[in-house]
């Protein structure tokens, strides 16, 4: 679905990512983890066209990823970021319709507009039903809702145009413990469900397990080893893989050594 081949990113003279080979294959989850400043975000920024690799290629369903294609390509993907990246003045309904209201409005006069508003009403109520958001908080502001609504909302925004790869960017990363337990246990249900090709940020060991057996570590800007949660803690192709799995304790052993 998704690869690159030979990708480097710099910012200045910092080179932030590559050289990359990654090959992201259809219909399954993949978990990019490592430490924060690795380049996992990078990596997700360049695969929805919002940077340009300053060499290498990035490729969507065989085809070069370029500023010229960048539109049709990331209609394609849903993008879901840390605590929703919603507009604070639009209602949640706003928020998820959004693009869909755009692209009826972009029809023009000529032709039926593909998304009319009966079809957009029923798409908000089939994802509502999707992501148990509950229908009479769509009408409210983000500021009126919970972090934890604020990401289904997020979610549902994302999956609004039927997208065939959603990206994540540590979507939970702000939530507290039980709700993001909860929206753990629900994105795999909808994952499960849609059977979208999935690609998720997180830099926790745990999640990343639970959402995948698909993991890529990256360690500055390089990926350090591919593989199940199994083969990293089993057979780790770096002392660094160790360290940062080790790094990640498990309140049992707190538990276990007092």
């Amino acid at each position: 679905m998704i690869e690159l081949k030979n990708v480097t990113k710099s910012y200045g003279q910092v080179r932030v990512l590559g050289p990359i080979e990654l090959h992201v294959p259809a219909g399954r989850t993949t978990l990019l983890i490592g430490p924060s400043g690795c380049g996992k975000s990078t990596l997700l920024r360049l695969m929805i066209g919002l940077i340009q690799p300053d060499s290498g290629t990035v490729r969507f369903e065989g085809h070069a990823v370029t500023s010229t294609n960048t539109t049709a390509i990331r209609r394609k993907m849903g993008y879901v970021i840390q605590e929703g990246g919603l507009f604070p003045h639009l209602t949640a309904r706003e928020n998820v319709t959004l693009v869909a209201r755009h692209l009826r409005r972009s029809a023009g006069q000529q032709k039926p507009a593909a998304w009319d508003s009966r079809r957009i009403s029923e798409k908000v109520a089939e994802l509502a039903e999707l992501t148990q958001f509950p229908t009479d908080a769509l009408d409210r502001y983000p500021a009126q809702i919970s972090g934890g609504q604020r990401q289904r909302v997020s979610l549902m925004r994302a999956l609004m145009l039927d997208p065939e790869v959603l990206l994540f960017d540590e979507p939970l990363g702000a939530l507290d413990p039980m709700i993001r337990a909860d929206l753990q246990n629900d994105l795999k249900r909808i994952f499960q469900t849609l059977k979208k090709t999935v690609v998720m940020v997180t830099h926790d060991i745990g999640e990343a397990g639970f959402f995948s057996d698909r993991l890529v570590l990256l360690r500055d800007g390089c990926i350090i080893q591919q593989g199940t949660l199994r083969d990293l803690v089993r057979k780790p192709a770096d002392p660094f893989v160790t360290r940062f799995i080790n790094a990640q304790r498990s309140p049992l052993e707190t538990v276990e050594s007092s």
